[in-house]
């Protein structure tokens, strides 16, 4: 290497003319050294030449060659070592012995010199020149030009490690030399030869950082890119190509965006497009090593880079191609296309997207490419707005591409008949119709589409089509059987249309029937659609135009197929129903039925509606109050149409008027009958709750209960069922008061109860209801575990508790009570006294404590009973004390004071329990005067008989506890 535009040595005259001052010594020494001369020696030496100024004629030059010029200087340097042109010599030599170097290798001589046995170029002389040169002048000025053509010198001839190391003493002891950015290349340029990418790296960056305008810049940042690339940081590699795109392509202005490929890009010298393209493909390899397409968009961040955007896709889609990646290509063109939609070059990336689908024979990719390409740039588009002539140049390929998918789909739903391949088929072609509906296959093209529409039962649309066919071109050959089709496609879709928008879809199919009639008069399937359209009248509700178009076919000269007479009969017929003539309408219904064969699949829906007719008979007589003549009519009907499903409800509605009458009898007999004939009706959840009602007032109780639970276990309403169930419940007991059994009642509590647990205050009541029929069944223990359930869940209810759930815990918890007094009353006080005496009032206190928990709850009729019990429980203690059992061997004296101690004892519980039926007397004042409050009256009267009565304590009082 050699830095470019050498400055020419000023040494070059002089050392010409030293070396032709020593060829005329040399010269006139050779042809004087015969003789000597006379004088004495006067000739010029080396040293005295050193100092004189020769003068050389300007018209004259010296013949010689530069192996000549390298053998004089080396000459000069062997005779002259310490002339001050010495070192200039040295310098201009080493100059010579490099540039004769690069001569032979451009000439291609391979002379004995030129290189070394490895191969490399012999540049030993240059160098060794070069080191002996600085190794002699280390301090001289100009010495880091000298540095430079050593390193270029060491670098030619193979040397990369000992030329690095020049460069990196130039750029040290030289930091502001003006090869300083050239240097710092070629420093770049070795390191990355050297692969020490990161240090290469730093090299191109510091070039960068130079003269903005040195010739290197552009080809520093491609290698800093390309270090950096080699490094693995491909993003920020990336951001150096884009700067040498900016650079060279960018700033082309307007030309940048131009079609076509590199090499259509104006302006650019050869090495220019060469570095042009050699970035655009290294940028595509980092831009596929990352992310791909989708790595581009955050490098176009300058409008500049918008003008060659397109290109950066463009070059990774062929790289992409070559490199058989047949569907990232395709995806990178049609990145560029979905994220610059309006660009000039979105269409023909687009296109370059079916090209190679195509090209690689990606069928169904190829398929996907151009629906894309239609929608993107068809007649709807907004690239058509925004760029009309782009628009333009289109169009071709868009109506090309229209047509194969129609067609190719056409096909393919011919052959699959699936559902997907028929709505790609009718997408395509309404494309098709819409973006050129003047060609000359647009008719043709709407009559497949309907037929297509048709086949995958798009009936309404497909009706359309075929009205379009058939009324929006000038009458073809298919113009009948469009117009006809579409009364079919109607008809199909009436099928699959909802109630309530079938009368305006049926509207809409009688004016196209009408349609029909009035194009095609003398078209033999004209009977068949009118009198399709008297049905379609009927049934959208005008009877009068329906009548009118019946009679019409009924008319018809040539007389209408049998077929269709029944069916104007039948819409006569049905219009005298719809007016409420009856009796008018059972007549037309016999004249349809004359003409309908006995085994036509619609004979029995005519019976049906004869039998109808018999029946609004019926309803019209009961809504007159004749309810005798209803049950006639209805009944009426088992002859007249006996297979006929409205005769279950006939006789349905003759029970209810059987119920109207209060027959209950005859009720009965025909609900009774219904069920069993009819099993599975819709009204069979009705027969229940009026056969309830029937039983109930004939006071069957049990049936009735019966029928509860039957509506119970069907009843789809869980607040119906529940009350029913319990309804059944207090049924079944109440007929176990006649029957004096009181299994069923219990069963059916216990069913209530075990489905409806909830809701809280019901289920107590069931459990209550249970308790009463055990304690009346004598069943003692199933009574006391129903009470404490009735306790313990309403204790248990929180924030569910009501008065009435209060009311039965108080209940229940008084009931309690009464197994812990039997207890109590089983203890005698007898000997061994002590033991007993513990023991009985141990069992004193759990009565006591249970009547306070009763009492606790505050309910009047409990708390009476509680204190009644409590203040009898004092009572019978203080007697008991009494008449305890007398300790043995004991004197009259020890036992007359054993007795004063007893009666000592029982006193302060004899007051106590008249304090507490005082309570409960007290309360009578209050308005509570229940019968617990009149027995503390009479137990008042016995225990204080001066104040409350004359009779005398009895033992009668405490029996009353139980």
């Amino acid at each position: 290497m050699r830095p470019s535009n050498s400055p020419p040595s000023p040494l070059r005259p002089l050392i010409a003319s030293l070396v032709a001052a020593l060829l005329v010594g040399t010269l006139a020494g050779c042809a004087g050294s015969g003789k000597r001369a006379a004088k004495p020696d006067t000739e010029p030496t080396l040293k005295s030449l050193a100092g004189r100024k020769v003068e050389v004629a300007p018209d004259k030059g010296i013949e010689g060659s530069e192996e000549k010029a390298i053998a004089a200087y080396r000459k000069f340097l062997e005779v002259a070592p310490s002339a001050p042109q010495r070192a200039e010599a040295m310098k201009r030599l080493g100059d010579l012995e490099m540039d004769s170097v690069d001569r032979r290798l451009a000439d291609g001589k391979e002379g004995a010199g030129t290189q070394l046995p490895s191969g490399a170029p012999d540049y030993r002389a240059a160098i060794a020149r070069y080191q002996a040169y600085l190794l002699a002048y280390p301090k001289a000025q100009g010495n880091d030009r000298v540095l430079y053509q050593l390193a270029r010198a060491q670098e030619q001839g193979g040397e990369l490690e000992a030329a690095l190391r020049t460069l990196d003493r130039l750029v040290v002891e030289y930091p502001q030399t003006a090869l300083r950015d050239e240097a710092q290349f070629r420093r770049g340029e070795l390191l990355f030869t050297t692969r020490d990418y990161a240090r290469a790296q730093q090299a191109y960056t510091l070039v960068l950082k130079g003269e903005a305008g040195n010739r290197y810049r552009d080809r520093a940042l491609y290698m800093q890119g390309w270090s950096l690339f080699k490094q693995g940081q491909l993003e920020e590699g990336l951001k150096s190509f884009f700067g040498v795109l900016d650079i060279k392509v960018a700033d082309l202005g307007p030309a940048a965006e131009a079609e076509g490929g590199l090499d259509a890009l104006p302006g650019l010298s050869r090495a220019d497009r060469e570095l042009v393209e050699d970035t655009f493909r290294v940028t595509s390899l980092s831009l596929a090593n990352l992310q791909g397409a989708e790595s581009i968009p955050p490098y176009i961040d300058s409008p500049a880079r918008k003008r060659y955007e397109f290109r950066v896709y463009q070059q990774l889609g062929e790289l992409y191609i070559k490199q058989d990646r047949t569907k990232d290509a395709a995806d990178t063109f049609g990145a560029f296309a979905r994220r610059q939609p309006l660009h000039a070059q979105a269409p023909v990336l687009q296109a370059r997207v079916i090209e190679i689908y195509q090209a690689q024979g990606f069928a169904t990719l190829a398929l996907e490419a151009k629906k894309d390409y239609v929608s993107r740039y068809g007649v709807d588009g907004e690239f058509r707005r925004a760029n009309p002539q782009g628009w333009s140049k289109a169009q071709p390929l868009v109506k090309t591409h229209l047509a194969e998918l129609a067609r190719h789909y056409h096909a393919t739903a011919q052959k699959s008949h699936a559902k997907a391949d028929v709505q790609e088929a009718v997408r395509w072609y309404r494309s098709y119709l819409v973006s050129f509906p003047n060609e000359p296959e647009a008719a043709t093209s709407n009559f497949l589409l309907a037929e297509l529409l048709f086949e995958d039962k798009q009936f309404l649309e497909a009706a359309t089509e075929y009205e379009k066919s058939a009324y929006g071109y000038p009458r073809h050959a298919k113009s009948a059987d469009a117009g006809y089709a579409a009364l079919l496609a109607y008809a199909a879709q009436e099928k699959q249309t909802a109630a309530a928008e079938l009368p305006a879809l049926q509207k809409t199919g009688v004016e196209s029937a009408l349609r029909f009639a009035k194009a095609n008069p003398t078209d033999p399937r004209t009977g068949s659609v009118l009198t399709n359209a008297a049905e379609r009248l009927y049934a959208l509700k005008d009877g009068e135009g329906a009548a009118t178009v019946a009679r019409q076919v009924l008319a018809l000269a040539p007389p209408a197929a049998p077929a269709q007479k029944r069916v104007a009969w039948t819409v006569l017929a049905h219009t005298a129903f719809e007016r409420g003539a009856f009796a008018e309408a059972e007549k037309s219904y016999a004249e349809v039925l004359a003409l309908t064969p006995e085994k036509d699949a619609g004979r029995n829906e005519l019976v049906e509606r004869l039998a109808a007719s018999v029946y609004k008979q019926g309803e019209q007589a009961r809504a007159e109050g004749k309810a005798r003549d209803a049950v006639d009519h209805f009944a009426r009907i088992a002859s007249v149409a006996p297979a006929s499903a409205v005769r279950a409800t006939a006789q349905y509605d003759a029970a209810a008027a059987l119920i109207g009458l209060k027959d209950w009898d005859g009720a009965a007999r025909t609900l009774e009958d219904f069920r069993q004939r009819y099993p599975n009706h819709a009204l069979k959840d009705e027969v229940g709750p009026k056969l309830a009602l029937v039983y109930l007032e004939q006071g069957n109780w049990s049936q009735a209960a019966g029928e509860f639970e039957r509506v119970a276990a069907t009843s789809k309403d869980p607040r119906l069922a529940r009350e029913s169930l319990w309804q059944a419940a207090e049924l079944h007991e109440k007929a176990s008061l006649k029957s004096g059994s009181r299994a069923a009642a219990t069963k059916a509590w216990e069913r209530y109860l075990k489905q409806y647990p909830q809701p809280f205050e019901p289920a107590l009541e069931a459990r209550s209801h249970m308790a009463r029929l055990a304690k009346l069944d004598g069943n003692a223990a199933r009574e006391l575990a129903l009470q404490k359930e009735i306790f313990q869940a309403d204790q248990g209810a929180g924030s569910a508790r009501t008065p009435r759930s209060r009311t039965l815990g108080a209940t229940a918890a008084l009931a309690m009570a009464a197994p812990a007094f039997d207890e109590y009353r089983k203890v005698a006080l007898v000997e061994p006294l002590a033991k007993n005496l513990k023991l009985k009032k141990a069992r004193m206190e759990e009565v006591l404590k249970a009547y306070a928990v009763a009492a606790d709850y505050g309910v009047a009729e409990v708390t009476t009973a509680s204190t009644y019990q409590t203040a009898a429980v004092y009572q019978d203690f203080g007697k008991a004390l009494l008449t305890s059992q007398r300790p043995k061997k004991l004197s009259k004296v020890e036992l007359e004071q054993y007795d004063v101690l007893l009666e000592e004892q029982a006193f302060p519980f004899e007051e106590k329990a008249i304090e507490l039926h005082e309570t409960n007397a007290r309360r009578a004042a209050e308005g509570v005067y229940d019968p617990w409050v009149r027995s503390s009256f009479k137990a008042l009267a016995v225990l204080r008989p001066v104040r409350y009565g004359k009779a005398e304590r009895s033992e009668g009082v405490i029996d009353a506890i139980r």
